[in-house]
C-alpha cells in the first residue's frame, strides 16, 4: 500500500496534503545536491533547454509536481551521460548514420535529447514500446516508433549501433534470454539502467501484498538485482561491462546521508545502476543451455 493510500484511511485530507508536500520537499532538497555532487548539473540544464516540458513523459500519469519533474530530469541526466559515453566509445570505420534504438521508450524524450546534443552527427533514432498510445505520441514528435514487445525484437530483425534500455530489464520475465538475443545482433553497445538495490530480491509487490488484481508488465517489477548480480547476468548473456556506475538520489556528503539513504530505500529507491555493455561471448559460449 502506498503512503498516500495508507494515510487516506486514518487522516483528514488537509493533513494528508501537508504530509505529501513535506515528503516532496524533502526529496527535492535531497535530489538537487545529489545532482551537483555527481557532476550532472551541466547536462541537467542542457536537457532542460532541449526539452523544456516533460510533464507527459508517461502515458499512465503526468509529472505534475516540481518533485516529479526534478526526479525525472535528474534520472534522465544520468542516463544521457551514459549514452554520451557510449557514443564516444564506438570504434571502427566512420559511418554516415548511427542508429540508436530505445527499447521501452515512453515519450521519445531521450531521443530528442540525443538529437539535440549531437547535432553534428547523423543519428537515426527508433523507439520501441508495447504501449500503442506511447508509440502514437512518439510518432507525433516526428520520431520513428514501433509497437512491439521487447522480447520480440530479434524476430523483427531490428538492428542498431546502440540499444538503450532505461528501467526496463526489471520488468522482464526472462532478462537472460532478452539480453542474449540482443548480443547476437550487430550492435556495438547497449546502455542499460535499472533501480539500484544493495541486495537482490524479487519484486512482484502485488503478490507480496496479496492484491489479487490484473497487472501489466509496464508497472510490475519482477527481478530487482544488485549491481554485482546484474554484472553476472550480463556476462552470462553475452556481454562485457565496459563501464558502470551508480547514481544516488541523495548526497554522500550530506550530514543527513544515513537518514536519507534509509528514507529513499523506504519510499522509492536509493538510486539507479547504469552500465555500458559491449558484446562479448567469452562466458555465454560456455553455457550449453541456450
Amino acid at each position: 500500500m502506498s503512503l498516500q493510500s495508507f494515510l487516506k484511511h486514518i487522516l483528514p485530507n488537509k493533513i494528508i496534503l501537508w504530509i505529501i508536500r513535506l515528503h516532496q520537499l524533502i526529496r527535492i532538497k535531497s535530489l538537487r545536491p545529489a545532482v551537483r555532487e555527481q557532476k550532472l548539473s551541466p547536462i541537467y540544464h542542457q536537457l532542460t533547454k532541449i526539452v523544456p516540458d516533460i510533464t507527459h513523459q508517461y502515458t499512465s500519469s503526468d509529472l505534475d509536481s516540481e518533485y516529479l519533474i526534478t526526479k525525472a530530469r535528474a534520472q534522465h541526466s544520468f542516463q544521457i551521460a551514459l549514452v554520451n559515453e557510449a557514443l564516444q566509445s564506438i570504434n571502427g570505420p566512420p559511418k554516415d548514420t548511427i542508429t540508436i534504438v530505445d527499447i521501452g521508450d515512453s515519450a521519445g524524450t531521450h531521443l530528442q535529447y540525443i538529437k539535440g546534443i549531437h547535432k553534428d552527427r547523423n543519428i537515426r533514432c527508433l523507439s520501441i514500446n508495447i504501449d500503442g498510445e506511447a508509440v502514437r505520441r512518439i510518432k507525433e514528435k516526428g520520431l520513428e516508433a514501433i509497437c512491439a514487445r521487447a522480447e520480440d525484437l530479434p524476430s523483427r530483425s531490428i538492428e542498431a549501433d546502440i540499444f538503450l534500455s532505461f528501467e526496463m530489464l526489471e520488468h522482464l520475465a526472462n532478462p537472460c534470454g532478452f539480453l542474449r538475443s540482443l548480443s547476437e545482433t550487430e550492435c556495438k553497445a547497449f546502455v542499460v539502467t535499472v533501480p539500484y538495490v544493495n541486495c537482490s530480491r524479487v519484486g512482484l509487490y502485488h503478490i507480496r501484498e496479496n492484491q489479487k488484481r490484473n497487472v501489466n508488465p509496464e508497472d510490475t517489477h519482477i527481478f530487482e538485482l544488485s549491481p554485482e548480480d546484474w554484472r553476472l547476468l550480463f556476462k552470462h548473456s553475452g556481454w562485457a561491462v565496459q563501464a558502470d556506475k551508480v547514481y544516488l538520489q541523495y548526497s554522500r556528503k550530506s550530514p543527513l546521508r544515513f537518514w536519507l539513504k534509509r528514507y529513499w530505500k523506504r519510499y522509492d529507491f536509493e538510486g539507479f545502476y547504469g552500465a555500458i555493455l559491449k558484446p562479448d561471448k567469452s562466458w555465454s559460449s560456455l553455457y550449453n543451455g541456450w
